[in-house]
């Protein structure tokens, strides 16, 4: 292990030459007290000292006869591959729009509230569109994002293009409109009036400059 250096691997090589049992342990501890100030951040692993100690067996090539405070690792155990993860699989129809558009649409037909359920179709279909566009990069009709979330919900859910947008848009600009013509009246008046003061104005300027002539 080089994070210990060839001096640890050759006071290890020395430590499996002596014959003495007591002596062999008593430099066996040394050495973990050793490797420990060597490598002071596995302090802040927890178990370090049995890190300490599986990396002693690991530097002797699994060859040393010490006694271990704790279970004394094996070639096999240390070089084990772990057990694969059981991934979920589930068979879904419609594998391109994703298992997060299953689960919407599952709490979009259980949801009782019609405003809220529409709500919920006008999202689901404007997500059927963004995943289609990614897989094909061409525009998708209405009509197909229809009848597709129609067979997706068993003909519960039924997706009305543009029905919440032109409502709201059309609001939007009835209030445009209604501003631009206040705006319109006031820019008129304030024309007028300040029109017809500049005109009294040069008025008296001209009758000023008269008086001083004569």
């Amino acid at each position: 292990m080089p994070e210990y250096g060839r001096n640890i691997q050759r006071m290890v090589d020395y430590l499996r030459t002596i014959e003495d049992p007591a002596k062999r342990q008593k430099n066996a501890q040394a050495i973990i007290e050793l490797m420990g100030i060597l490598n002071p951040h596995l302090k802040n692993v927890e178990d370090f000292r049995h890190k300490l100690w599986d990396h002693l067996f690991l530097i002797s090539d699994f060859d040393l006869d010490v006694a271990s405070p704790y279970p004394i690792p094996t070639r096999e155990s240390l070089s084990r591959r772990p057990e694969p993860l059981p991934y979920p699989v589930k068979g879904k129809q419609h594998k391109h729009l994703g298992k997060n558009l299953t689960n919407v649409l599952q709490k979009a037909l259980k949801e009782t509230d019609e405003e809220k359920r529409r709500g919920f179709t006008q999202s689901i279909a404007y997500y059927m569109k963004l995943a289609y566009n990614n897989w094909h990069k061409e525009a998708v009709h209405d009509d197909m994002i229809r009848e597709e979330l129609a067979i997706l919900s068993n003909g519960q859910l039924e997706y009305t293009p543009g029905g919440t947008r032109m409502r709201f848009n059309s609001n939007n600009m009835n209030n445009q409109h209604k501003k631009r013509n206040n705006k319109g009246n006031g820019g008129g008046n304030n024309n007028r009036n300040g029109g017809g003061g500049q005109h009294r104005n040069n008025n008296n300027n001209r009758k000023n400059n008269n008086k001083r002539m004569k």
